[in-house]
Order: C-alpha cells, then structure tokens, then sequence
C-alpha cells in the first residue's frame, strides 16, 4: 500500500472523485419502471440487516414485502430481486442456495439467496434521507442553544485539565458538532416551512389567524432564547484560545485514527493532518454561526432577522385575506378581471385599443422638451393632477413642426454646480452628529445612575438610551452584569440586572416607556464620562 499524494489528500478531505456517473448505477432502481417495487424490496433488506439477517431468501422477502401492505407475485418478486442483483446496478448479492438442496433435481433447479450489498445499502440510505428531508417541517429549538452552551462549558473545562481526557474531549464535540447541525438544519426548514405557509394559507381565513397567532408566540419565546443564549454561546466560542482548540482537534484525530492500519507512518501523518483539519472546519462553522466579524453577520443574526421579517410577513396576508373576505376592490382584483376581458377580446385590434384605454401608456416620441420650458417658473408650477386643457404649452422646436425629425446640435450641456447640496448635506450631517454628541453627553452625566433615576428625555436622548441599553441587555451574562462597546459612538455601557420585582418608568415626549430598572453606567475616552 502506498502513501497518499497531496491531491489524494484534498480529494478525501473534499469527498472529490473523478469515477464519473457509473459511481451512481445503484441509484437507477429509483426511478425503474418498477420502482416502487423495487423500493420496497430495498427497505425490507435494510430493515432485516438492522436485525442482523444478512441473506434472504426469496420466499422471506415475499412474506415481508406482503407484511408492508403489498403481495406481489413470487415470479415477479424474484424478477425484481434479479434485476437488483444485476452487475449494472449492483444493489443487491445473488449466492446459490445449496442448503435446501435434497435431490438430483433441487441441485439443478435455479435456488438464489441474496445479500444486500454495500453500494445497494448506501442508495437506499441515501433515499431514506432525501424522503425525510422532504417532510421535515423543522422547528426552532431553544433547548438545543441551552445544550450547546452546556457542551462548551463541558469542553473548556475538560481542556483545563492536565492531563486531557481524550474519550471526554472527544465524546463532547461530536456531541457539539451533532447539536450544532440539527440546529442549524432545523432551522433552516422551520423559516423555508414558515414561508410556504405564509404562501399556502390563503385558502381559510380563520385557519391561517388561529395558525398565526401560535406561531409569532412560539417565534417570540424562541427569538428571547436566542438574544439571550445567543450572546453566552458566542462570549464562550470567543473564550476559546486557537492553541487549544488546534490541541483539542488533533486529539480527536487521533482518537479516531487509533484502530486504523496504514502501510507507513507518512500515510498516518497525512490522514491525522486530514481529519484535524475536518474538525477545525466544523469549529470554525461554529463559530461563524454564533459570532459575526466586521465582513460578515453571524447565522445567528442573519436568522434572528429572518423570524423577525415573518411576522409583519404574517400579519400582511391577515390583512389581505380579510380585505379579499370583505369584498374590497384591490389591485390584483383589477387585474384578474382585465384580464378576462383580454380573454374575451376577438382579435389583437381590439386588445390593443384595451390596452391603451385601460392603461394610457402609448409613448408620444414625437415630442421633446427643451431645457428652457423645464426652467420656465409656469411649467415648474403644473402639478400632475392639472388637466390637459389647463397645463402650461410646451415649445415645439420649428424644425420638428417642419421636418418631423430634431436633433440637437452644438456642445453639450453645462454641468450643473452641487456644491451647494453638498454643503448643505455636510453641515446636517455635522448638525445630527452635535445633536448626537450633546445626548451622548447628557446621558453620560446622570450615569452611573438607575433608569428610573435619568429623569425626562426628549427624543434624541431617549433613541440613544435604547439602542445602547438594547445591545447591553442582550449581552447580560449569568451573573446579571454586562459590558458592550458600541462601535458608531465609541461608548462602553456597562449595565447590572435590576433585582426581581423592581421597574423603571422612563418619560418621553412620545409617552412612558416601562421596564426592569437597571443600573447602567456610560463611558468613554472622548468627552464623555
């Protein structure tokens, strides 16, 4: 046995093979004339080897395929079981059957058994999984960040001790990696589930409102989990020194390596190189689905917008349905009753003349205005609303009226001067940027302080107080405390979760919002506390 090449290497790390289509043949019987037989014959083998029965005999698998609701014939089952065994497909393995042979005449009639055979049980495996994954409708599953945030408190501290248990280490991130996949594909079905029943629940109004209102509570609760959860698991991925998390995945690749025979230590070397790099992918993928970077969001956030975008998408089609209930004209009505009389129409003629009444689109290309009647103070003036008989005249160059055709000559047209927009777009940014600096500063001086304890906010105050008390609350950890920068006004809010029981009323001018009264406290380096 000879030791793996570098390309070798990157194509088992990448699943790359260049066998071409025949690597797929045990896939055919799907899609056979007979393939539902032939399915059913392919889970009856996959069941018994679950039951570790390895050969089957035709009459065996008769009396299975009939247990599933079906009895066909044993000469068209033992035709199926042929075709499958067939060295095109290969799906299953056709052996003599010599133990039931008892005479002359036993031993020359045609007695098979068949094995299931290994591609064979990869493609209905593989099947097996594509059905599934089409009826999953997935769910959002707050119980699994609990667990994942469980996993990496588990692995950090198998990390911290020396020696390292390597069936400890090795048995929590397979444990991480598996939690961390159904999430994210559970995830994934739930917001593709939710958008075709957004889609699909039309037809029964009182359906779609009982289904909606369950659904935006359960995406409520799941998206507090999430908020919450979200930001532990993240402060604990962040934990994570590369040294170690390099150190964990090579004890899992050798852990996995340890019963497996290689022709040289080179060939070892590689494929533990392999695998480590396997598990640093799927940390890595961990990692970007819980913490974002400046580049890009993290799949946290990404879904937290996504489940968030759902529920006005709900409400929406509450609103349409009802408005479709109550007989009210809308847009699509319009359309699907001129199109109806599109469909009347005799002739393209009359769709024509249809078309321009319904629509008064018919391009007037003989016109052209000049730059002098878009300046004229009377023309400016016109509203779209005026009337045709009541609009200002438009001046027809003399060549147009003479010769049909106009065409500007000379040079072109002057570029107009905006620096006086753009002074005018930098002194209101400047403006919004002071108005931000002075609620910046006035908040930072009551601090540290409750937010029962900030008094009256007018607007500006009151819009930065809760985008910086929004991130930090987020960010509260087990022990109530939290300290967030914010990277647009380069403050730090530290905040402390307000004992059980105690609530702040905050005045505005828009009204009083209400909430747990925390202790927060605002600094910075820059004219702020």
């Amino acid at each position: 046995m000879r030791g793996l090449t570098v390309s070798e290497g990157r194509a088992r790390l990448f699943g790359v093979s260049d066998q071409g289509a025949s690597r797929y043949s045990p896939f055919a019987y799907a899609t056979a004339p007979k393939a539902a037989l032939y399915r059913r014959v392919m889970r009856v083998f996959v069941a018994e080897k679950e039951r570790f029965a390895v050969h089957l005999r035709p009459e065996e698998v008769a009396r299975l395929v009939a247990a599933q609701g079906d009895s066909p014939q044993l000469d068209e089952l033992i035709a199926a079981l042929d075709t499958l065994a067939r060295p095109e497909w290969g799906n299953l393995l056709a052996f003599p059957d010599t133990a039931r042979v008892a005479t002359l005449e036993d031993f020359r009639r045609r007695r098979m058994i068949y094995q299931l055979s290994q591609p064979g049980e990869a493609a209905e495996r593989a099947l097996e999984v594509y059905d599934q994954a089409l009826g999953v409708r997935g769910e959002l599953q707050a119980v699994a960040l609990e667990n994942i945030a469980a996993q990496l408190r588990e692995l950090a501290a198998a990390l911290a001790e020396e020696p390292l248990d390597g069936t400890r280490i090795h048995i929590g991130l397979r444990a991480l990696t598996d939690i961390s996949r159904d999430l994210a594909d559970n995830a994934a079905a739930f917001m593709g589930s939710v958008q075709r029943s957004i889609d699909l629940y039309g037809a029964d109004l009182d359906a779609f409102i009982a289904y909606k209102d369950q659904l935006i509570r359960y995406i409520e609760r799941f998206l507090q989990d999430l908020v919450v959860r979200g930001g532990q698991i993240a402060r604990q991925l962040q934990a994570f020194e590369a040294a170690g998390v390099d150190r964990m995945c090579l004890l899992v690749a050798d852990r996995e390596l340890a019963d497996r025979l290689f022709a040289d230590e080179g060939e070892r070397v590689l494929e533990r190189e392999l695998l480590a790099e396997r598990w640093r992918g799927r940390w890595r993928g961990l990692v970007e689905w819980f913490v974002s970077s400046p580049h890009r969001q993290s799949e946290a956030v990404l879904l937290r917008a996504k489940a968030r975008s759902a529920v006005p998408a709900l409400l929406q089609v509450v609103a349409s349905l009802a408005e479709r209930q109550s007989g009210r004209a809308d847009r699509s009505t319009d359309f699907l009753a001129l199109a109806g009389l599109f469909a009347q129409l005799p002739d393209d003629a009359a769709r024509h003349r249809l078309w321009r009444c319904a629509f008064g689109l018919t391009p007037a290309r003989h016109l052209s205005v000049s730059q002098e009647t878009l300046e004229s103070a009377e023309f400016a003036a016109a509203q779209p609303s005026t009337p045709w008989e009541e609009a200002p005249p438009v001046a027809v160059s003399a060549q147009l009226r003479k010769t049909g055709n106009y065409e500007r000559r000379g040079p072109g047209r002057a570029v107009k001067d905006r620096a006086a927009a753009r002074e005018f777009l930098a002194e209101r940014a400047g403006e919004l940027s002071r108005q931000t600096d002075r609620a910046l500063a006035s908040l930072a001086a009551r601090t540290p302080a409750r937010l029962s304890e900030l008094g009256e906010l007018d607007e500006e105050e009151f819009g930065l107080l809760l985008a910086l008390v929004g991130d930090a609350v987020a960010a509260l950890g087990d022990n109530g405390e939290a300290e967030v920068a914010s990277p647009d006004s380069g403050v730090t809010v530290r905040i402390k979760r307000a004992p059980a029981g105690r609530r702040a009323h905050i005045r505005t001018a828009a009204g009083v919002l209400t909430g747990p009264d925390h202790l927060i406290e605002l600094t910075s380096g820059v004219g702020v506390r």
